[in-house]
Order: C-alpha cells, then structure tokens, then sequence
C-alpha cells in the first residue's frame, strides 16, 4: 500500500519546511509513503527548498495556473506512480500535518472513500464572526448539493482513495474542494469528516483576494456543479417560481375582468405571460440540461475506464 502526500505551493518557501518538519514518513498501514510537491510558478525557490529537504516528487508549472490545476496534476502524477491513498494539504502550514494518518485511517478501514477534515471554524480565532456565519452557511449548502452533511467543505487537507479519484474529474479553475464534494456526493461516494485543529496563521490566502471574491467564484461553482448532477431540482424550481410569479398577477387580472375593470389593469397580463414565457424557458432549459447530463454520465464512465487503463491498475 502506498501513500502519497501532495502539497500545491505558491511561493511556500518559508512555510513550507514548517509543513515537511512533521509530516510523517510513515504511516500505519501502509508499506510506503511519499512526498509531492506541486511548484506552481513559484518565484521565491519553493521547488529549490522542497528538494533540499528530502522532498520525493516536485511538479513545476513555468507559469502559476491555479489550485485546482496543481490538484489536478498531482493527482494525475499520484495514480501513475501507483498511489492508493492521496492526502491533500497546503504549502502555508495551515492544518496539522501530523495528522495525515488520522485522515487516511477511515479508507484503510474500509469506511469512507474520502476524509475532509473539520477545521472547527467556530473556534479559529483570526476567522471574523462573518466569515465564521458564511463557512457554516456555504458548508451547509454544499452538503445539501451533495446530499451529504459535512461541517466543513472548504477545507483543503482532505484523503482521497484511489477509487474514489479514478471516478472525480476537476473542471474548475478555482479551487477543487466544492466541486468536489458535490461530485462525489451524487456519484454516491462515502464522505466522512475528522476533526482537526489548525495551526496559526502565517499569511493571508493568495486563492482569493477578499472573502467576497471567494464567496462569488465558490457560488459559480456550487451553482455549475448542481447544474451538472441535479438539473431537475435547480430547473423545475425556478420553473416553479416563475409559474407562481405569473398565476398571481394573472388571478388579479382576471378578478378585475369579472368587475368589468379589466381595461384598466392589462400590465398585469403582461407580467403574468412574460412570467409563463420564464417558466416555458426554465422547462426547456431542463431538457436540454437532462441530456447534457445523460452524455456526461456517458463520458465519465469512459474516462474512469480509461484512467484504469493509464494507470496501470484496475480498480
């Protein structure tokens, strides 16, 4: 059994010998662990550092191009080199990472297919009591996109089985960690949390800019994802708020015909068809979204055939 563990950095290189100082080199259960570092366009010698302190593997982007594209690489270079567990964790020593074991136990166990820690939000003291509000909500909703109940989905230090990778697809270029978790939910893959405690901080976060920037491109793709895997629940909802905006306008025109007033009120007519029109587009939308999703199905299913095949092992 081999264990990889894959760090995506940008410009790390103080924090990342934090990071490498306690995580183990080996791990119950398994008969090897390994080091990845995913270099992406770092400028200050991250991937320089990485080497000098026994790194295994370092991946280098020439340019920066994203967490979710670091992810998605490393996961790629993982499976090739026969990884059967992949724990995920950040170059800026926010999580613990002598806690890898812990995360990985679950899968060894035969209990989960991937483990997310719980930062505990509530308790991290440089969070704000908005931002605290907005995790337990944003957490909420992904949980309810992926019919599962996670208390915290934004977290990044996370254990993957190799089934479970073989099986999840990264389309984002923002960040992996709600796309997902929404992914596996509806592929029916078991979620479980273990609760961690972070260490101090030691920057600020360069994946976004301001917690409003990370709240919108969260949304997107909290919103794309749930398109993707549940268009019958986003479409026949709005088709619903749409046909009540038209029948209560339509119903109020229709009270003032009866009183001989109708002359007067025919903008609520309009309103009510432009309200049908709405629900006509959102019911077409869903036909269309249906048959996106039947050839996605399609495809993923031959790209997890494929991924068997690339990787040398079947699964």
């Amino acid at each position: 059994m081999k264990l990889v563990v894959q760090i995506p950095c940008l410009n790390e290189a103080d924090t990342l010998p934090l990071v490498l100082a306690t995580l183990p080199r080996e791990v119950d259960g398994f008969d090897e662990v390994e080091w990845l570092v995913i270099d992406d366009g770092s400028t200050d010698g991250t991937a320089d550092v990485a080497r000098n302190l026994g790194v295994d593997h370092v991946l280098r982007h020439t340019a920066t191009m994203g967490l979710a594209r670091s992810f998605r690489d490393g996961i790629d270079f993982a499976l090739a080199h026969g990884a059967d567990v992949v724990v995920n964790t950040d170059g800026d020593n926010q999580y613990p990472s002598n806690r890898v074991g812990d995360l990985a136990a679950p899968i060894l166990a035969g209990e989960a297919d991937i483990v997310v820690a719980d930062r505990q939000t509530a308790t991290i003291e440089h969070f704000s009591p908005f931002k605290k509000r907005m995790q337990r909500l944003g957490s909420r909703v992904v949980s309810a996109a992926a019919n599962t109940s996670l208390p915290d989905a934004a977290s990044g230090f996370r254990a993957y089985s190799r089934a479970a990778l073989l099986r999840l697809n990264v389309i984002t270029q923002f960040s992996y960690t709600m796309e997902t978790i929404i992914q596996a939910g509806n592929k029916h893959l078991r979620i479980v949390s273990v609760p961690v405690v972070t260490n101090a901080k030691t920057r600020e976060s360069r994946l976004f800019r301001n917690i409003w920037q990370h709240m919108g491109r969260s949304a997107r793709a909290i919103v794309r994802s749930s398109i993707m895997f549940r268009p019958h629940l986003v479409f026949l909802t709005l088709a619903a708020l749409f046909f009540l905006a038209s029948a209560v306008p339509a119903v109020r025109f229709l009270v003032f015909f009866a009183q001989g007033e109708g002359d007067g009120h025919v903008q609520s007519l309009i309103f009510a068809a432009a309200m049908l029109v709405g629900t006509l587009l959102c019911l077409a939308l869903l036909v269309l979204a249906d048959l996106q999703r039947t050839n996605r199905i399609l495809v993923e299913d031959t790209l997890e055939r494929v991924k068997n095949l690339q990787y040398g092992r079947d699964t």
